[in-house]
């Protein structure tokens, strides 16, 4: 067993499980244990479950992100006060400001990497389960939790006529047909998923600024190498692997919806549409690291409102002459 092999043993032996747990419970309730849909639903149930259990660290991820764009006024601010600066202690008093400006707001550029560093171990475990079902029925091995009796059934499951462990390029048993039609729509749903997260991200997610940066022209160009790559090297996945990008992206999809509706990047176009919906419903304003309601902006409100009250001059009320 190499390195690698031995770091990703414990998540192996995780999501196998989650998988023949849900394996267990549909066949319990009814469903053929060597049917190919049990074995789809499995692995559908396998990823939401994954996806689930990350949601607070992508929460916390989407704070982070938050938190270092209020920062890049200041940054940039940084940046020009030691431009053109390239000796050691100007490069060590930018740095030493640097952190004492992450500090002083509780983010740093690498809290908004460590999420997708968390998830990554988890979404390599279910490529190896899934890619190693073939390999191990053929030399009557089982995989993490998977009895050999087990991974042979999803060896030999289909659905609509093509093996779940049949691909494009490679091919598999059943009807060849089935696995070319049904690969190809995989992979066509699998590369349109996650290209319309990319761009509903950039169309409506992005602030004015970071839309005219340079990184920008570069996120373009990503736009559309990653669906192509993802594509071309869809052919060499088998059919369950295509299940897991597929449903991965769709919940990735639906996420990033609900993120741009409800907890949009300060100054896109969705935060200043959420702005207007709010306000038409007679709603405060809410914060754009929480999504709760804004106690600062209500607070600040109050302040100006009875700032404006004691600033208008007092009308002189008449008084009331006697009747001679």
């Amino acid at each position: 067993m190499d390195f690698f092999e031995t770091i990703m043993f414990p998540f192996k032996w995780l999501v196998s499980i989650i998988m023949v747990g849900f394996h267990e419970g549909l066949s319990t309730i009814g469903m053929p244990e060597a049917s190919g849909w049990t074995w789809t639903l499995s692995i559908i149930g396998l990823v939401l479950v994954i996806r689930a259990a990350l949601i607070p660290v992508f929460v916390k991820q989407i704070k982070a992100q938050r938190g270092m764009q209020l920062l890049q006024p200041d940054l940039k601010k940084l940046q020009d006060k030691y431009k053109g600066k390239t000796d050691q202690l100007s490069r060590q008093a930018m740095a030493q400001e640097q952190m004492a400006m992450y500090k002083k707001h509780g983010t740093n550029p690498f809290s908004a990497c460590l999420p997708m560093l968390i998830q990554m171990p988890f979404f390599f475990a279910l490529f190896t389960v899934l890619s190693g079902i073939s390999g191990a029925a053929a030399a009557g091995n089982g995989i993490g939790a998977m009895s050999h009796e087990q991974v042979v059934q999803f060896d030999d499951s289909t659905i609509f006529g093509a093996t779940l462990s049949a691909s494009l390029l490679h091919g598999g048993d059943g009807n060849q047909t089935a696995v070319w039609i049904l690969s190809i729509l995989m992979i066509l749903a699998m590369t349109a998923s996650q290209f319309i997260t990319q761009k509903q991200i950039m169309a409506k997610n992005m602030s004015e600024e970071a839309m005219a940066s340079p990184f920008m022209r570069q996120q373009k160009m990503m736009l559309y190498i990653l669906p192509i790559v993802f594509g071309v090297g869809g052919i060499n996945f088998p059919i369950g692997v295509l299940i897991y990008w597929t449903t991965t992206n769709l919940w990735t999809m639906g996420q990033q919806f609900f993120v741009i509706r409800r907890m949009p990047t300060p100054g896109s176009p969705a935060a200043k549409a959420l702005a207007e919906r709010r306000a038409a419903k007679g709603l405060p304003a809410l914060s754009i690291l929480s999504g709760k309601k804004d106690e600062d902006a209500d607070a600040a409100a109050a302040a100006a409102a009875v700032a404006q009250a004691k600033g208008q001059r007092t009308q002189p009320q008449r008084k009331n002459r006697k009747k001679k």
